[in-house]
């Protein structure tokens, strides 16, 4: 097939990227910055505002995957123009090429669109696509990890020095970003029963990961006992004030993040899965843990 794909550069979007090519699909992908050529990519320039580009990067696709997105910004506005009217302009996009299916990649924060600027966003994202005429499917991730992630880094780093801070005491649904790759791409090319449906995905862990134990999981992942570190809500945001200071736009724990973190349940709903037929999870997330973090020593990242 002819897939257009937007957030190609990124995590999620270049683990997808090269495994379309690699089932020998051919890619459209938006790409703020020159790339090097690759047989197989069509690379289009230009971002989410860029009305022309996403016209050019819809022409000719057969199924358009929208990765891309704002996981951080200084204020609200920011992330309604990342993820409210972005999205609009991808699916205004691919109405205008009659691309024939849709796959937008969501969060499990949209779930509770109050608590963060971020998770209203993504909400505000999954309205516009259900509003769509072209036949959607969203899918809500939970926390990704895997080769070549920087946010869930964090936890690897601090893993290393032995002791990991956690927000309050709750539970989070994991998944590896290449499990979250097969599904995105068979939604795009064999998805067709799934339109209009929103889907929370997971490592198929029932209940997902207390936060003690996944810290663990991440300590045994670089070879460390850890020391699990839940800290009090309040402690949280006030860190998360801290680290934008000290990092600016840099910041990995934001307020608006922290706001979020907080909330005690992140664990995928039950029922909300594609039938196991379809997709399910195929990495142990244990196992996927300690690859994971052989990838970032391999990298020299840790």
């Amino acid at each position: 097939m002819n897939i257009a794909l937007t957030g190609a550069t990124g995590f999620v979007g270049s683990t997808l990227l090269d495994l379309a090519l690699e089932r020998g699909h051919a890619v459209r992908a938006l790409t703020r910055r020159a790339q090097p050529e690759r047989d197989g990519v069509t690379w289009v320039r230009g971002d989410l505002a860029d009305t022309a580009a996403l016209g050019e990067l819809a022409t000719g696709a057969e199924a358009l995957v929208h990765v891309a997105g704002v996981v951080n910004a200084p204020d609200k506005a920011g992330f309604v123009a990342g993820n409210v009217t972005g999205t609009r302009n991808v699916l205004a996009a691919a109405a205008g090429a009659e691309v024939t299916r849709l796959v937008h990649v969501s969060s499990l924060s949209a779930r509770e669109p109050m608590l963060s600027d971020y998770g209203q966003s993504k909400f505000g994202g999954e309205v516009a696509a259900e509003q769509s005429p072209i036949p959607t499917t969203i899918v809500r991730p939970p926390a990704i990890y895997g080769p070549r992630d920087t946010e869930m880094f964090e936890l690897f780093k601090a893993a290393k020095w032995g002791v990991v801070p956690l927000p309050p005491e709750g539970r989070a649904s994991l998944i590896h970003v290449a499990d979250l790759a097969e599904l995105l791409l068979a939604l795009a090319t064999d998805g067709g029963a799934h339109a209009g449906q929103v889907y929370e995905v997971d490592d198929g862990r029932e209940g997902g990961w207390r936060h003690e134990d996944m810290a663990r999981a991440i300590g045994d992942a670089v070879g460390r006992k850890v020391l699990p570190l839940s800290m009090p809500a309040a402690l949280v945001k006030g860190a998360a004030k801290i680290d934008r200071l000290l990092r600016g736009p840099k910041a990995k724990l934001t307020p608006d993040r922290a706001s979020y973190m907080v909330h005690p349940d992140w664990v995928a709903t039950p029922g909300m899965q594609p039938a196991p037929e379809f997709w399910q999870a195929r990495i142990d997330t244990r196992e996927g843990l300690r690859a994971t973090g052989a990838w970032y020593r391999c990298e020299g990242w840790l």
